[in-house]
């Protein structure tokens, strides 16, 4: 199954090309010589400077934005490092998709396969030795710019699987695909089961349903463990896709909503009491149309784990000045605003996270669990 970096040729035109002076290792050039690219705080990384790979999500804290991956296997694999995990966290510009939608940790499954763009650990930061000291190949990438599932990565490639055959007593589905730039199709087969959950228009159907000839998208489990993968989730038609991207579009608005949209500090004005904000990326388009010069917005400060301390009682005020188009940068959303609040607070400082509640968008009181205030054990 080719699921290897041809998704950073066609993934919001992250891997474009890179210059040639740039002296750091990419999927592109594979130099092993050259050190992968570092990211640093306060900074959007280079486009094309990340790295690709897949693996199966097995454990996650979705309030602090960290979680374990089980590495797919790969032909760069020796035996004996097969299916060995990885600890993450995401970047505070770092972005996940659910079901061809944006998407937060908690909206993601335990044991469902996904593709990310990742870069390298900090510099002396240790990284967990499992299974008699074996580490994964990819065990030095702990930082996520970017996670998808199985459905969003073949929908922003554009990219159907046609049912080739259905064997439902053997419980296997076989598919066929033919990806852009690719010489000829490319055939694999799934494994059903009878937990496998199947769409069809706005219904859940029985394996009954599924044909030779339909289009079909699909989200996986076991991935590369025997085969392919075992197949979660199985949509039939686009009605089917497109009720489930609705819903989980719907369930990002939502969170975003009650969160605030984040973004880093690039400068403040200490004397106008005025912040320069650049809101980040991976969020739905709709949102980011609220934030509107002539209105008001009120700003928290939030950790890189995107945690707010609290946020009714911490927020400050006051007119957005302006809001301006700047360069899409990987991880920016290229809005910036300028946002006098009432009080400059400590937090406001240059690097730092912010999120954004504009005009009309209640600041309300989340769970205890997400707040980083009062300090817990």
């Amino acid at each position: 199954m080719r699921i290897h970096f041809t998704w950073l040729l066609l993934l919001l035109s992250f891997a474009a090309p890179l210059a040639a002076e740039e002296a750091f290792r990419t999927d592109a050039n594979d130099d092993d010589k050259l050190p992968w690219y570092q990211t640093v705080p306060g900074q959007f990384p280079p486009e094309g400077s990340a790295h690709y790979f897949a693996g199966e999500l097995v454990g996650k804290d979705h309030i602090h934005r960290t979680g374990t991956l089980r590495v797919s296997r790969t032909d760069k694999q020796r035996r004996s490092h097969w299916d060995l995990p990885i600890n993450f966290r995401l970047l505070p510009y770092g972005s996940l998709a659910y079901h061809g939608a944006p998407a937060a940790l908690k909206d993601i499954p335990i044991g469902t396969h996904l593709h990310g763009l990742w870069y390298v650990k900090d510099e002396g930061e240790e990284t967990k030795s499992l299974f008699y000291n074996r580490k994964s190949i990819e065990a030095d990438f702990t930082k996520v710019f970017r996670l998808v599932d199985d459905f969003t990565y073949y929908q922003e490639k554009n990219q159907l699987w046609q049912v080739d055959n259905v064997d439902l007593k053997e419980m296997k589905l076989q598919l066929v695909s033919q990806a852009a730039g690719e010489d000829k199709p490319t055939q694999i087969q799934l494994d059903l089961t009878p937990a496998t959950r199947v769409y069809q228009g706005k219904q859940i159907v029985t394996l009954d349903a599924i044909e030779p000839g339909q289009n079909v998208l699909f989200n996986l489990t076991w991935a590369t463990l025997y085969g392919v993968g075992r197949c979660t989730d199985l949509w039939l038609d686009e009605e089917s896709r497109q009720i489930t991207q609705a819903q989980q579009l719907a369930q990002h608005q939502l969170h975003q909503k009650d969160r605030g949209l984040a973004g880093i500090i690039d400068a403040v004005d200490n004397q106008k009491r005025i912040l320069t904000v650049t809101l980040f990326g991976g969020v739905d388009a709709s949102l980011l149309e609220a934030v509107k010069p002539n209105s008001s917005a009120n700003v928290c400060v939030a950790e890189p784990t995107l945690q707010i301390y609290d946020q009714v009682n911490d927020k400050k005020g006051g007119p957005i000045l302006s809001v301006e188009q700047v360069e899409k940068q990987p991880g920016s959303s290229g809005i910036q605003l300028r946002v006098q609040p009432s009080l400059l607070l400590e937090g406001y400082r240059p690097g730092r996270i912010v999120r954004i509640f504009p005009s009309g968008w209640p600041v309300v009181t989340l769970p205890e669990e997400e707040t980083l205030w009062p300090e817990r054990d």
